[in-house]
């Protein structure tokens, strides 16, 4: 199945965003306050409505960009946020990107993608991650079925997955939001040199 730009507008057209919260994500925003370097290149794909895109900007971080295929949401939020560089918020798509970033945050974005393209995603991520950089955030822990999104994955897949790229870090998330407290991980994947 193909999750396009038309999938996912429909999705915003009719207010199927459970994966919305409506704030940043409480892992992301511990993560994202102990970062002191204001001039970091990141990447949010698979933004959405971009919370935690918001709370970079409006943090000084000035050299963030989100990506989402949906044109709503987009429009949402450089609404909401109408000091933000349009240019800096991609709706094209993540199999396209052709710049390198030093931090990627992984918002819910990766639970979204064809179980058969993760693959791919590991792979485009080492791409496009500066050497020594990082993709960083939450991963769903509930077992992967053919329903979705969004799907679920476990730990061994994980590791297995990223470790061809990255060092990689994980642990079940300690902070998650109540609705998802005990089924996500934390994670961070360090870019091999």
């Amino acid at each position: 199945m193909s999750f396009n730009k038309e999938f996912w507008e429909s999705k915003y057209n009719h207010q199927q965003t459970g994966w919305d919260i409506g704030y940043p994500a409480t892992p992301l925003v511990e993560y994202i306050d102990q970062l002191t370097d204001k001039d970091l290149k990141i990447l949010i794909p698979g933004c959405g409505r971009g919370y935690e895109l918001e709370y970079l900007w409006k943090n000084g971080f000035k050299n963030v960009f989100g990506l989402d295929l949906a044109p709503s949401a987009a429009k949402e939020f450089l609404k909401r946020v109408p000091d933000f560089p349009v240019n800096q918020f991609f709706t094209d798509s993540f199999w396209d990107l052709s710049q390198k970033f030093d931090l990627i945050i992984e918002q819910t974005f990766f639970c979204a993608i064809s179980p058969l393209s993760r693959e791919d995603y590991i792979s485009k991520m080492a791409e496009i991650t500066n050497p020594s950089g990082k993709v960083v955030g939450l991963l769903f822990d509930f077992p992967l079925t053919e329903e979705g999104p969004p799907f679920g994955g476990s730990l061994e897949e994980y590791k297995k997955r990223f470790e061809e790229h990255f060092t990689f870090y994980i642990e079940k998330s300690h902070n998650s939001i109540k609705p998802r407290q005990g089924k996500e991980y934390f994670f961070i994947a360090k870019k091999q040199d």
